[in-house]
C-alpha cells in the first residue's frame, strides 16, 4: 500500500498548472494525504472516479484545509478531536481565529489502522501563533492519537510546519529562534515520538539531510536550502510493515515536494 502526503499549496493552481495530475499518473498512490487544499469541494475539478474524496475545507474561503483521496474504502471518517480532548482546551482564545474552523485534522480508518492527515497551525513569523501550538494543538494531538492507538495502529502524516532536529534544515545556527525551528515546536514533535510513534523517514535514512518545503526567497529550492517539515509517523507496531519512506523533491507544482511510505499487510 503506497500512502502519500502533499502540501499543495493550492490545488487549484496545481490542477491548472497540470502539476498535479501528473503527479498522479507517475505515483498511483492507494491513498494520498493534501495539505493546504484552497479549496472547497466543488471547487477544485478533480476527475479521479478510481478515488473516493474526503474533504476538511476551512470556513474561511481560499485557506488552509485537507483532504484524503482514497482507493481504500474506509471503516469510519471524521474530521474533529474527539468531545472530551476539544472540551478541554481554550481554542477559541487563539487571536486568528478558532484553528478547529480550519480544515486541519483528517482521521479516516480502514482495516489495519487509522489514517490521521494533519496541518498543524503554523506559529507565525512574530510567533503569535506559538502558544496554540505549544499549549493547545500539540497536546490535544498526542491525546488524540493515544485515544485511537487503544484500537487500531496510527499512520499520522501532514505538513508539521516544524523541522524536527538540525540534520533536518539547511541552516540551524540562524533559525533557532525562528517559527518553524523553536525549542518548542521542536518538542512538540518530540512528544510525538515519546508516545510512541516513529519519524518513517528518520527510521530509515538517519543520516540523509533532505528537505521538504523550500521558501519563495533566493532561489532556495534550486540551491536546496530547505526543511523537512513534512512527516510521516507510525505507531511502533506498524514498523515491522514499513517498507519504504520517501521524499519526491522532483515534484513541482508547491513550495512543498509529496512525502510517502509504503506498508505491506
Amino acid at each position: 500500500m503506497k500512502l502519500f502526503s502533499w502540501n499543495v499549496n493550492g490545488l487549484r493552481a496545481g490542477l491548472k498548472k497540470g502539476t498535479f495530475m501528473d503527479f498522479i499518473q507517475a505515483e498511483q498512490p492507494d491513498i494520498l494525504c493534501l495539505q493546504e487544499t484552497k479549496a472547497k469541494p466543488g471547487q477544485a475539478e478533480v476527475d479521479l472516479p478510481e478515488y473516493t474524496e474526503y474533504w476538511n475545507s476551512a470556513e474561511r474561503a481560499g485557506y488552509s484545509g485537507t483532504a484524503i483521496f482514497s482507493k481504500v474504502a474506509t471503516d469510519s471518517y471524521s474530521q474533529s478531536f474527539h468531545d472530551e480532548i476539544q472540551s478541554k482546551s481554550a481554542w477559541q482564545d487563539d487571536p486568528y481565529g478558532n484553528p478547529l474552523n480550519e480544515g486541519r485534522l483528517q482521521i479516516a480508518e480502514f482495516p489495519n489502522f487509522y489514517l490521521v492527515n494533519v496541518y498543524v497551525p503554523n506559529s507565525k513569523p512574530d510567533l503569535s501563533r506559538l502558544q496554540l501550538r505549544e499549549q493547545v494543538w500539540d497536546p490535544a494531538l498526542v491525546s488524540q492519537l493515544k485515544l485511537l492507538e487503544q484500537s487500531k495502529p496510527i499512520v499520522i502524516c501532514g505538513d508539521f510546519n516544524a523541522a524536527h532536529t538540525e540534520i533536518d534544515l539547511a541552516r540551524p545556527k540562524t533559525n533557532t529562534h525562528n517559527a518553524g525551528f523553536t525549542k518548542e515546536e521542536r518538542q512538540g514533535i518530540t512528544n510525538l515520538i515519546n508516545a510512541g510513534f516513529i519519524d518513517t523517514f528518520r527510521q530509515l535514512h538517519p543520516e540523509e539531510q533532505r528537505y521538504t518545503w523550500w521558501s519563495h526567497w533566493a532561489h532556495s529550492r534550486e540551491n536546496n536550502v530547505g526543511w523537512r517539515i513534512d512527516y510521516f509517523f507510525i505507531s511502533n507496531s506498524l514498523l515491522p510493515k514499513l517498507k519504504s519512506a520517501e521524499i519526491h523533491e522532483n515534484f513541482l507544482g508547491s513550495d512543498h515536494c509529496p512525502v510517502s511510505i509504503e506498508l505491506e499487510f
